[in-house]
């Protein structure tokens, strides 16, 4: 896994999505409404929003706040239209970044978003500068071991590996990594809902299943300073209110990772 996925997971636990699940909710209303608007509002015939949708609704956001997203997508009702806009940069270490953002005014997050890489010790790139470096994909994450009782598994079983293996390359998935507690199931974003559903309907519990952007290849990171650098632009970015996910292409230790965190 690389690096940006295994701090997002320890902020989770650490209760920080919690915390922040206000922005959390309107950044997934933005994606279900911006899916629906360039694909149409149809599930069935829109596999990114059908994986949007699934993802708000994994996050507990009510049912008729997406259907109204979803409306406003389409345009039944009126809303603010978002543009997609993507940035790349660069962290310390020379670390490639790549910004995927929704925003209802280029110029001033573009501005915005200059200002975090350089106040974070990072710097933006050119378009096209490290975007090569990243793949769109899909990504299931199914439990390895049984939840806490208010885990937000969904219901069913933990599979063994050979069970989930055997279910998800079936259903078109690429590749299934063990990654501490969890099961990381990687498909061609088409694919995502397919595959997810095809692990549900084997009786096996889903944790989420999201579209992210992998890396090719990864930066190891060894130093605990440097490890601290990239995180802080990291941080920054993520925190933005127009930025629906940031993506890197380095690596770092679990021991190293864990003692920077605490």
């Amino acid at each position: 896994m690389s690096g940006h996925s295994k701090w997002a997971t320890i902020k989770h636990r650490k209760g920080a999505a919690d915390k922040a699940r206000g922005k959390l909710f309107a950044k997934l209303i933005r994606q279900v409404e911006v899916a629906a608007r360039e694909g149409g509002g149809d599930l069935e015939a829109n596999a990114t929003l059908r994986t949007m949708y699934q993802k708000a609704r994994d996050n507990s956001v009510p049912l008729d706040t997406i259907e109204r997203a979803i409306k406003r997508g389409t345009g039944e009702l009126e809303g603010v239209s978002y543009e997609q806009v993507t940035y790349e940069g660069y962290a310390p270490g020379g670390v490639a970044m790549f910004v995927d953002v929704l925003t209802d005014n280029r110029n001033r997050t573009g501005s915005e978003i200059r200002s975090l890489f350089t106040r974070a010790g990072g710097s933006l790139a050119e378009p096209g500068a490290v975007a090569w470096q990243f793949e769109r994909k899909g990504v299931v994450v199914v439990p390895a071991v049984v939840p806490e009782p208010d885990g937000s598994a969904a219901e069913g079983t933990v599979p063994d590996e050979d069970e989930l293996i055997l279910v998800a390359l079936d259903a078109g998935a690429e590749d299934v990594e063990r990654e501490g507690d969890t099961w990381r199931v990687t498909a061609a974003a088409g694919d995502t809902m397919a595959v997810r559903e095809a692990i549900t309907a084997a009786g096996i519990a889903v944790t989420s299943a999201d579209l992210t952007y992998a890396p090719q290849n990864l930066i190891e990171l060894t130093s605990a300073s440097e490890a601290k650098q990239v995180m802080a632009v990291l941080d920054a970015l993520d925190d933005h209110d127009d930025v629906q996910g940031v993506y890197a292409n380095f690596d770092i230790s679990d021991s190293l990772l864990e003692a920077i965190a605490g």
